[in-house]
């Protein structure tokens, strides 16, 4: 039986808005973390050369499912002749902040690398995962980060254990249109990553995020009476921290009977970070 692949969710613990580049795109400061609740799936190789992801996923037709495109995208890169089907287990909601669409990809660049024995180093692939969105590179440096650019520069960094209560509201949150509303604050000084450690940082997009949807603000403000809580990415989703599982636990428990998520432990390094790209590449 082919086995199932990790396509972990990733939490922005921070995001800081610090600047325009003259292309448009924003250049931003955040620390990112997986969590160990994701998306799955399945990959097999092919030889006749096609892409195919078996499935249907409702709201995503297979040719906009960056999977597909994270596939195509190595094999015209490497000059592969080889093709691949591929499962989704759709996990994670779309346009939630969790970052599931990314890590679906990163985890179809990581998998075909080794089935296809490319041997690609990780900077190779990480290249092309930024071709597929500024949220890809990371799950294939495949441990926490610090992170600058548009994301795409990556230190990792040390993280202390936790738990994390998630909600879901059940909207999809348009990032485009987040990032181009005119009271989006563009100029939060740059920070380092010691400063992080400090606390008192925030999502810069959190307040455009909740004026444009008052159910994600409902769901913030219910979270943050129980711990301090934030948007992840642009969302819709939120969370928050806890020290043991219990607390976690006990939180989500006693959510509102509308408010839908999920507990998960933090991550410090993608499942598949070792295993998939080998020892030789394994730093």
């Amino acid at each position: 039986m082919t086995p199932w692949y990790p396509a972990p969710a990733k939490l922005n613990l921070f995001l800081h808005v610090v600047g325009r580049r003259p292309d448009g795109y924003h250049e931003l400061q955040t620390v990112f973390r997986f969590l160990d609740h994701g998306d799955r799936l399945r990959i097999e190789s092919r030889a006749d050369g096609a892409i195919v992801r078996l499935n249907d996923v409702p709201d995503l037709p297979a040719e906009a499912d960056l999977c597909v495109r994270a596939a195509r995208l190595l094999q015209t890169h490497s000059g592969c002749r080889l093709g691949a089907d591929i499962w989704l287990d759709k996990r994670l909601p779309m346009a939630g902040g969790l970052g599931g669409g990314s890590s679906d990809a990163a985890t179809v660049l990581l998998v075909l690398n080794r089935l296809w024995r490319l041997d690609q180093t990780r900077e190779d692939l990480a290249a092309l995962a930024l071709e597929l969105g500024a949220d890809v590179p990371v799950f294939v440096f495949g441990e926490s980060a610090f992170a600058e650019g548009v994301g795409e520069r990556l230190r990792p960094i040390a993280l202390a254990p936790a738990w994390y209560v998630v909600l879901v509201p059940r909207v999809a949150v348009p990032t485009a249109a987040v990032f181009a509303a005119p009271e989006l604050t563009r100029n939060t000084n740059r920070i380092t990553m010691s400063a992080f450690f400090a606390g008192g940082l925030r999502n810069d997009l959190e307040p455009v995020v909740c004026r444009l949807f008052p159910a994600i603000s409902d769901h913030l403000d219910w979270l943050r009476r129980q711990a301090p809580a934030s948007l992840t990415g642009s969302g819709a989703c939120v969370f928050a921290a806890f020290e043991h599982e219990q607390q976690a636990r006990e939180v989500f428990a006693a959510r509102p009977s509308h408010m839908q998520g999920f507990v998960a432990r933090g991550l410090d390094r993608h499942p598949l970070r070792d295993m998939i790209l080998g020892s030789r590449q394994a730093g």
